[in-house]
């Protein structure tokens, strides 16, 4: 009956025998509640620690038991005492706690601070792109460079994609050139269109870029380490300079559908052209490549036709002449 407050069975039964009658000794007792003298002895001293036994005055070294309407009064009144010092200590702890997190929270990742979140690795990123996707009401606008996107990339998008165009979601994607000699790329891209998406590309974009709802951005954090995950921003001035770059973009690039308007035999193509800047302004022949998502190959295969073209023998030869003809 009074577990409740902490006392266990046999406690309680050496309390009621002494109670009853404190006469005796350990022996005498444990013979009339059938406990063993070492029950009665833990019995005892813990009575003694919860102040329900105390010293006897008629009789020193013996003790007595204190009228249960006083001892339970006093054992309740010490079990709240003690738990209003718990609550005071969990308060405390809840605080530093909450401390801690404030102090630390922008060195964890995927953790949003003032409005941008660190997301880390690839569960991390589509997680956050699901739910972004889920909770489009309008628009979604899409920068995807680096020409042929991978068999995974493609099956995480389509059910996104498909979802939200059935919901009458605006999008607006731009490809890279270099989509449209990747048959699944290219696929994706047209099965896009035949949703009801507008699709564009151009030769040459800038790093990766999602926006949604026009409040709402996900860019790289280094868009040359993708392994560094992604930067999802909420911040106005940021967003709204994100949607320029794209719009830019955008209005630069060519619909899906359309042919680019051909060059005459002398002058270069499109992506020549970009090719050419890229190489003047110092990048090496790998890196216009990842820039252009065209493989290494295809570059010098470029750079060489445009040197027979140009009538020059050497890439110095050939820049000074593309700049005579007003190229660059």
């Amino acid at each position: 009956m009074l577990q409740a407050l902490g006392l266990g069975a046999d406690v309680e039964a050496v309390y009621r025998g002494m109670l009853a009658d404190p006469s005796g000794g350990v022996a005498e007792l444990g013979a009339r509640l059938g406990l063993t003298e070492e029950q009665v002895r833990a019995g005892l001293d813990r009575l003694v620690d919860l102040d329900l036994l105390r010293p006897s005055r008629d009789s020193p070294g013996a003790l007595r038991a204190v009228r249960p309407e006083l001892g339970l009064e006093l054992l309740l009144r010490r079990q709240e005492e003690e738990l209003v010092q718990r609550q005071q200590e969990l308060a405390r702890g809840k605080a530093a706690a909450a401390q801690v997190v404030s102090e630390f929270a922008e060195l964890r990742p995927n953790t949003e601070v003032d409005g941008a979140e660190r997301l880390v690795g690839m569960d991390a990123i589509q997680s956050r792109l699901e739910e972004l996707a889920h909770g489009l009401v309008g628009e979604c606008l899409a920068i995807l460079p680096g020409g042929a996107l991978s068999e995974a990339s493609l099956a995480a998008s389509r059910p996104l994609d498909r979802r939200a165009l059935a919901r009458g979601i605006e999008m607006r994607s731009v490809y890279q050139d270099s989509a449209r000699n990747d048959p699944a790329t290219l696929a994706y891209a047209r099965w896009l269109t035949e949703q009801g998406a507008q699709v564009r590309t151009s030769p040459l974009l800038p790093p990766r870029l999602l926006v949604f709802d026009r409040t709402v951005a996900v860019v790289p954090i280094d868009p040359a380490n993708s392994r560094l995950g992604a930067l999802c921003t909420r911040a106005p001035g940021i967003v709204a300079s994100l949607i320029t770059l794209f719009e830019q973009t955008w209005n630069a690039a060519v619909p899906l559908g359309a042919d680019r308007p051909r060059p005459s035999d002398t002058e270069p193509t499109a992506a020549e052209l970009e090719l050419l800047r890229l190489l003047a302004s110092g990048m090496t022949d790998e890196t216009a490549a990842k820039r252009l998502g065209v493989s290494l190959r295809t570059v010098r295969r470029q750079m060489a036709a445009l040197m027979e073209r140009l009538h020059a023998t050497s890439r110095f030869e050939a820049g000074l002449k593309a700049a005579q003809q007003g190229w660059l």
